[in-house]
């Protein structure tokens, strides 16, 4: 953790969950991105984690938006920046409902323009700052206050979606791995461009754990398999050591799903359908990996 600054740009004033894997993973972005950046935040956890005004958690500034338009504030904001000659970092730090769901054509257009800013999809796999509802995150299985008998539909495939605007770099991550976290909004802030990264936030109210557990959590996500840490420059894509060691000696699935309440009463149908979907996305990655036969 040495290559990590120690200077801290998320205050202990922060009005997030205990053990909250957003606000973990936030904390090292912003570390990452340093001072000349600011935050362009969609409505989402992060907009309350905030604190209270006048008072405000974040070393940096922030500009809270509608659900559907952090990413199209944010290239307004870069497109400003930039005609000023100013290098300033533009992040959008919105979670899995405000990208993968409401905000995903604002997203898409902000790719296609080529703006750019650094979007970063912190996906607690709910909308959880209004109670839990299931999003097209949610994994097949969950349970959550719009899906009491768990969701029955699979999770859309975020990352393929972003991969097919052929954008300079994104990656996937995870709050529970800090350094390689860090590395990563590193390198996507070195790339002009629209650059991507998804991060697994696991959400202790949400997905019902114990809040001391959520690097556990995230690692145990990244040591079964069904999260895996890679990334994608164009057409070239990497799996990280992490997800590689993993391949090689998995830890059951029901490692991972078992301390979640929301995946209580789960049944063999949807096990054998998260198994599948895992193998398929594996399978995916490594065919990818292999490039053409």
């Amino acid at each position: 953790m040495t290559e990590i600054p120690t200077q801290e740009f998320l205050r202990k004033c922060s009005t997030a969950c205990a053990g909250c894997g957003a606000v973990l993973g936030l904390r090292y972005v912003l570390k990452a991105a340093g001072p000349d950046t600011v935050l362009v935040v969609p409505a989402c956890c992060t907009s309350v984690m905030q604190g209270i005004y006048p008072n405000t958690a974040f070393g940096v500034p922030v500009f809270n938006v509608a659900f559907a338009s952090a990413a199209a504030t944010a290239s307004g904001m870069s497109a400003a920046f930039r005609s000023m000659g100013r290098q300033t970092n533009v992040i959008a730090y919105g979670g899995d409902g405000g990208t993968v769901d409401i905000g995903i054509q604002a997203l898409s257009g902000a790719l296609e323009r080529e703006t750019d800013f650094l979007y970063i999809c912190y996906d607690n796999e709910a909308y959880g700052n209004t109670g839990m509802q299931r999003s097209g995150s949610t994994p097949r299985g969950a349970r959550t206050t719009t899906t009491p008998g768990g969701k029955t539909h699979s999770k859309k495939d975020l990352d393929r979606i972003v991969a097919a605007h052929n954008i300079p770099y994104m990656a996937t991550a995870c709050s529970a791995y800090p350094q390689d976290l860090f590395k990563k909004v590193r390198k996507a802030l070195s790339i002009r461009g629209p650059t991507f990264i998804h991060i697994l936030a696991p959400c202790p109210p949400g997905w019902r754990y114990s809040s001391e557990k959520t690097v556990e959590m995230g690692k145990l996500a990244v040591k079964t398999g069904i999260w895996v840490l890679y990334e994608r420059e164009y057409d070239t894509l990497s799996i990280n050591a992490a997800s590689k060691a993993a391949r090689k000696k998995p830890l059951a699935l029901e490692e991972y799903l078992k301390p979640q309440g929301r995946f209580k009463g789960l049944d063999e149908k949807a096990l054998t359908d998260l198994r599948q979907s895992m193998e398929r996305n594996w399978r995916n990655l490594e065919q990818e990996v292999a490039g053409p036969c």
